[in-house]
């Protein structure tokens, strides 16, 4: 994945944090994490493995993300690593920093912080944003 090939998103979930409940500490996985609950900590890709992260409309996460896929409909209060695409779907709210190779963004996201494109072997393209209060 990090070797200049890009991944594609896994099509299973290996892991699930069920909504209801909350893991405070880092939570370290490979393959493909749902989270409907809360976490008080990092969310990492294992050894920069292929991963991705589906936080659902109920899920949140205080801590910093670091994943090759991040699917977002849910609350990210921390900064955002997605090193090769990035989706902050209709009903995500994050605030923070968003760090993305792609990203794609749908009607109704609300972001405050800034955006920032990378392309490996290219200086960061950075863009502030700020929240507008949904209708």
């Amino acid at each position: 994945m990090f070797d200049g090939k890009a991944s594609k998103p896994h099509n299973r979930i290996d892991s699930l944090i069920g909504e209801g409940t909350t893991v405070e500490g880092n939570v370290i996985f490979s393959g493909r994490l749902r989270v409907d609950g809360r976490v008080k900590g990092n969310v990492l890709a294992a050894n920069d493995q292929p991963s991705t992260l589906l936080l659902s409309e109920r899920g949140r996460v205080e801590g910093e993300i670091r994943v090759s896929h991040a699917l977002i409909n849910g609350t990210v209060v921390g900064p955002v690593y997605g090193k090769e695409y990035v989706e902050l779907q209709a009903k995500c709210s994050v605030t923070g920093e968003v760090h993305y190779r792609t990203l794609e963004v749908q009607a109704g996201a609300m972001m405050q912080g800034t955006l920032a494109h990378h392309d490996e072997g290219k200086s960061a393209r950075v863009v502030p944003v700020k929240a507008v209060a949904r209708e």
